[in-house]
């Protein structure tokens, strides 16, 4: 299970069984952009703020710079690995296809629940935009699931299944309407820039850590998830035109812009607004997403207040409160057409990671077939659609961004160690682009990591390693026996697009090509 997949049999593997390339540098920095760019900012600003307070600011600077650190090790790998599978395929390529294994099992929390989450964000966002224009109360029993006192989340259903539709239809698709989303999600936050910034009070930042700095760092581990997006980039490196060149441009870039962004959303927010924490009744801090803090919520909203920390829709609040009810639906409806291309994003990277899966033999081959038509893997696209969907329709979205935290700070982790690795394994390997001050950047990367999962609320860390266990469990049952490596069959390019995979000599021990045993 220590056995690794070489970098040039994985790129053998992709061109032999390879998807279309149809993506450039634009399109790439606007996936980008529409996967960080979602409910980290419209929805969980008001998470962030009941663990900080003002000191959110300070929390999405490391949060932030943990990104970017994480991205500088990606970009290296990805334009050295123009394949599918992010994190997972190199992992594969240095620490071997168990650790392989527990990246892409990790994957799993980090885009399918994260699409989750962002369905139950866009899910309030249209609920408040529908109640404020047209004044129709919409029954609580199907717009919120059990946690908020609700049956289920069926506008969450709905996109999640939307999506998904349109993941099937195509990849080039899919980016040309996420573009489109992109613009009018920027659109939207630079209205609420340009007026919250001018009216910013600076008592309005006092006291600036309610919580000490330990809320402020919590508040990082949450709001990371703001930032959870870019590496989505990277799985899309098969299907990327020039991806040595076009992959560290979307990466970083992106990363770059959305910083710029999320400052000053933030600051408008805090300094025209407010953004102190709900304490309870006898002052003790209340956690984000609990009963508790909704019980309380309520009595502050019949006494006819409102804090930032109770709002389900953040920005359009503030937007409302400060007189400006226009620009509130305004944000409200950008956030209803634009949150989708976050789950887009987060539903495509997913079934990348399980197609490089399957086509290493860890999963069943049925999960890399390409539809015919479409050129997408429509059967491994419409599995995740499904379970995205009912994650979305139970779950509450602070929750799911926590849980969605555990397993995308475990794969940059991976990620940080692989460049190390491989700098020191294959230092004469072709490198378009590297990383700077590999020895300081790499090592900075895996202790931010660290630091952020540590400070991850309870139930979260404790999720991750059994979410770990099953994922073992069920690769010694399946991925184990089955895997291409581990069998000694390994994809090479064929002239013949229908021709049989080659086979090279088997590795001892492991059955030989169309025996028995290698059926089984």
């Amino acid at each position: 299970m220590w056995r690794v997949k070489s970098l040039d049999a994985i790129l053998a593997t992709a061109e032999k069984k390879s998807l279309h390339r149809s993506l450039g540098a634009f399109q790439l920095t606007m996936l980008g952009i529409g996967g960080i760019i979602g409910t980290g900012i419209f929805v969980l600003t008001a998470e962030a703020a009941q663990k900080a307070g003002p000191g959110m600011m300070v929390s999405f600077i490391i949060a932030g710079f943990v990104c970017a650190v994480a991205a500088l090790c990606y970009a290296e790998l990805a334009s050295m690995v123009p394949v599918s599978g992010s994190a997972y395929t190199y992992s594969y390529a240095v620490l071997g296809e168990f650790f392989a294994w527990l990246v892409g099992w990790a994957l799993i929390l980090e885009y399918a629940v994260a699409a989750s989450a962002v369905a139950v964000g866009w899910s309030g966002y249209m609920v408040g935009l529908i109640e404020a224009s047209l004044h129709v109360q919409l029954p609580l029993a199907l717009t919120a699931g059990p946690y908020a006192g609700g049956i289920v989340n069926l506008p969450a259903i709905v996109i999640s299944l939307a999506v998904t539709g349109l993941l099937i239809l195509g990849t080039k698709e899919s980016a040309t309407v996420n573009s489109v989303l992109v613009i009018v999600k920027v659109a939207a936050l630079v209205a609420f820039i340009w007026l919250a910034l001018p009216v910013i009070n600076d008592d309005n930042f006092k006291p600036f850590a309610p919580l000490g700095s330990t809320g402020v760092v919590a508040a990082a581990a949450s709001i990371f998830f703001a930032y959870v997006g870019f590496d989505a980039v990277s799985t899309a490196a098969e299907e990327t035109k020039n991806p040595q060149r076009n992959i560290p441009i979307g990466l970083i870039g992106s990363l770059i812009i959305c910083t710029i962004f999320y400052m000053l959303v933030a600051a408008g927010a805090i300094g025209a607004y407010g953004a102190q924490p709900v304490f309870g009744p006898g002052g003790e801090a209340l956690a984000p997403g609990s009963v508790m803090l909704a019980e309380q919520c309520s009595t502050l909203s019949g006494a006819g207040k409102m804090p930032l920390v109770c709002s389900k829709e953040a920005l359009a609040h503030v937007m409302r409160e400060l007189g400006h009810p226009m620009v509130g639906k305004f944000i409200g409806l950008a956030a209803g057409i634009a949150l989708p291309s976050v789950i887009l994003m987060m539903i495509y990277g997913q079934t990348r990671i399980f197609f490089v899966m399957s086509r290493d033999g860890l999963l069943p081959p049925v999960l890399s077939k390409v539809h015919p038509k479409f050129k997408t893997p429509h059967i491994v696209t419409m599995i995740t659609g499904v379970g995205v969907t009912f994650a979305a329709a139970f779950l509450p979205v602070g929750k799911l961004a926590d849980i969605s935290n555990s397993g995308t700070l475990f794969a940059f982790l991976m990620v940080s160690i692989a460049v190390m690795m491989l700098r020191v394994k294959q230092p004469d390997r072709a490198r378009p682009f590297r990383t700077p001050l590999v020895w300081v950047i790499a090592p900075v990367a895996a202790a931010g990591t660290v630091v952020l999962f540590f400070f991850l609320p309870h139930d979260a860390k404790l999720l991750f390693p059994v979410w770990s266990a099953i994922g073992l469990v069920l690769y010694f049952a399946y991925g184990y026996r089955k895997s291409y490596v581990g069998r000694g069959i390994t994809d090479v390019p064929e002239l013949a697009e229908d021709a049989p995979p080659t086979a090279v000599a088997p590795m001892p021990g492991a059955p030989a090509p169309g025996s028995k045993e290698e059926r089984d």
